[in-house]
């Protein structure tokens, strides 16, 4: 029996699980799901863990401080955890997004929320919270800003540490490619640059959301959280990412309730994308190679929205299942409606991403932090 002195913990090992793959798909690579959902708080749980323990060894936080975040989800309910069991006080900065089952959890664990009600026009839920994140420091001296998209701490908790679990599990030769989301690009970044450090052929497949700015398509509004953003974040390193894919609403939520029936894996948005997109990966490669894909979230905060039959009629979305492949389009030329993915252009050829994109960096120079 494992026995542990707190949950903190629990914030690494998770397991890794063999897929079948999507009906649909007809993999012939062995596919796996590292599941950090099953960590006590789901996969933020690293990040928040190695953001506070960097804050505080180089005393950025201090004992009793305040801990203050912009999050719709799992980053907020890991700062929480980790926040309640080091004594911090944590301000979590949030948009009407947030589930009830979430925001339990926070005020569960002793956080504060805080929701913005105006959705920015151009750079939407993210910059608003931002914005309002913005006057929380100033009105709290002292106070630290993990700054989830662009910390080092955030892929710094990848680097090592799940990229030794990975290649401790299954070796590296044959790791042929790592399929995951991006939403402050740190799971996938920091995962990809640990197994390229040893292995330099491994793939890294980002998996976004149709209406996303991440990798140059035109923001506009969707319904998937937890992946896709409006703004970019700093942590994204395209230089390490080969492929990028984008998937509609309607594909991503039948995508989870898929790996559920299919896997009894109970996944939220995050998971979904990355199921439908990791099944296609693997029918790229021969049985001797692995495709390995993160599973971030459980599925229990999407109750209402993914696994409501009304809500997804409401919205349209029912039927709407992703089909057996993508269609490929140019990267920065095409807008992506439905399924699509594109090789990242590593010649300069074309930009990542668009120049009138705004950061978070924004603030952080405004700040002077």
């Amino acid at each position: 029996m494992l026995k542990v002195s707190n949950v903190l913990e629990l914030m690494k090992n998770t397991p890794l699980v063999a897929l079948r793959g999507r009906a649909v798909s007809k993999p012939r690579a062995r596919l796996w799901a590292k599941l950090e959902m099953a960590m006590p708080g789901q996969m933020k749980d690293r990040v928040a863990f190695k953001m506070v323990t960097d804050a505080e060894a180089s005393g950025v936080l201090r004992p009793g401080g305040v801990i203050v975040e912009s999050s719709s989800g799992t980053m907020a309910e890991g700062l929480a955890r980790v926040g309640c069991i080091k004594g911090y006080r944590v301000i979590i900065v949030t948009d009407p997004r947030i589930d009830v089952s979430t925001a339990a959890k926070l005020r569960a664990l002793g956080a504060e929320i805080l929701v913005v009600e105006k959705y920015h026009p151009t750079g939407g839920w993210q910059q608003s919270r931002l914005e309002r994140l913005r006057e929380v420091l100033r009105n709290t001296p002292g106070a630290y800003w993990p700054r989830q998209y662009e910390s080092p701490s955030n892929p710094g908790a990848y680097v090592d540490q799940m990229a030794g679990e990975l290649i401790e599990a299954l070796g590296g030769e044959n790791i042929a490619a790592l399929v995951a989301s991006v939403g402050s690009g740190g799971s996938l970044c920091g995962t990809s640059t640990g197994l390229k450090k040893r292995f330099p052929h491994i793939r890294s497949i980002a998996v976004d959301a149709v209406g996303s700015v991440q990798f140059n398509q035109p923001n506009s509004n969707r319904l998937q959280s937890g992946h896709g953003n409006s703004i970019i974040a700093s942590n994204i390193d395209y230089r390490i990412i080969d492929e990028a894919h984008w998937l509609s609403d309607g594909e991503v939520f039948n995508g989870c309730r898929e790996l559920a029936r299919r896997e009894g894996i109970f996944a939220g948005g995050s998971s979904g994308a990355v199921y439908v997109v990791a099944s296609w990966v693997a029918e790229q490669f021969g049985p001797d190679k692995h495709v390995v894909c993160l599973l971030p979230d459980r599925g229990d905060r999407y109750g209402e929205t993914i696994y409501s039959d009304e809500y997804m009629e409401k919205h349209h979305l029912m039927g709407q299942e992703a089909a057996a492949g993508p269609q490929r389009i140019r990267y920065g030329v095409d807008v992506a409606e439905r399924w699509s993915y594109a090789p990242l252009p590593h010649d300069g050829s074309v930009p990542y991403h668009s120049p009138d994109v705004s950061l978070s960096s924004d603030i952080t120079r405004e700040l002077g932090l």
